[in-house]
């Protein structure tokens, strides 16, 4: 997941959370257009509740005794990401056999909900995103991670690959971000290995400084690290604007239904 804005918070609740059809959005997982066009009926709107009800369904909601919300690991969630991983797998295992002895090989991965599943979160505030409740969360609170992918990601690193990280959080969040990767499982997530968006000081390789665009930002730190000697096998994120830009051998979109980031 990208970094998040109230007014892209704003506008992804009342375009996809609500489910409106009209333009593209799919509810449930598909690809999602963000569309400013209004609706001319309410039989073009997908009632809320039965919204947040399809998908909490879908990722098999739990509830324990504090009241925190989980994904279960036999949900069709959890299925799907399973056969999306599966696919990963055998293209990164095909890779690492054939080009032993070429350029560093390396796959990033987005945070939030493709690396660390923030089902959690989106239940407890009803999918209504504050930056500084957000961050409050993150820094006392750790997240799951998201069904296999820390067992992915470990396996890649034991065959050769170098795990980066690419996110949307600002730099003010790489604390509590390395050490959630880490309770977690994933490999090492220092200061070389994950990316932070830094609206205060930007990195000279990203041109557009403070400005940048999620794609802007993601596509030009995934063009620095390439320009380290590694070449990206494979990108991992929620969100197309997670994937959009090049600088990857190969994407792959891990489904979310519960928010869009343009």
């Amino acid at each position: 997941m990208a970094g998040r804005t109230l007014g892209n918070r704003s506008r992804t609740i009342a375009t996809l959370a609500v489910g409106v059809v009209v333009g593209g959005v799919v509810a449930g997982g598909g690809y999602a257009l963000a569309d400013t066009k209004a609706p001319r009926t309410d039989r073009q709107i997908t009632n809320m509740t039965n919204e947040v009800s399809d998908i909490k369904a879908y990722y098999g909601d739990t509830v324990d005794a504090q009241g925190e919300h989980w994904a279960s690991p036999t949900s069709n969630y959890a299925n799907q990401v399973a056969g999306i991983e599966k696919d990963a797998k055998k293209y990164l295992d095909n890779r690492a056999r054939h080009d032993k002895g070429k350029k560093k090989k390396a796959i990033v991965l987005d945070v939030d909900d493709t690396s660390l599943s923030t089902y959690n979160y989106e239940l407890e505030t009803t999918f209504v995103y504050n930056p500084a409740g957000n961050a409050q969360y993150i820094a006392t609170k750790t997240m799951p991670a998201v069904f296999g992918m820390n067992t992915l990601a470990q396996w890649a690193e034991q065959q050769g690959y170098t795990v980066f990280f690419v996110t949307g959080r600002p730099e003010a969040q790489r604390s509590y971000t390395a050490a959630n990767l880490a309770a977690v499982g994933f490999p090492t997530a220092d200061a070389s290995h994950l990316y932070l968006k830094n609206k205060e000081n930007p990195p000279a390789y990203l041109p557009c400084g403070a400005t940048c665009t999620t794609i802007e930002y993601k596509s030009g730190t995934r063009a620095h690290i390439e320009s380290l000697g590694y070449e990206i096998v494979a990108n991992f994120g929620d969100q197309y604007s997670d994937l959009s830009g090049g600088h990857a051998g190969k994407t792959y979109k891990i489904p979310n239904p519960m928010y869009y980031l343009p």
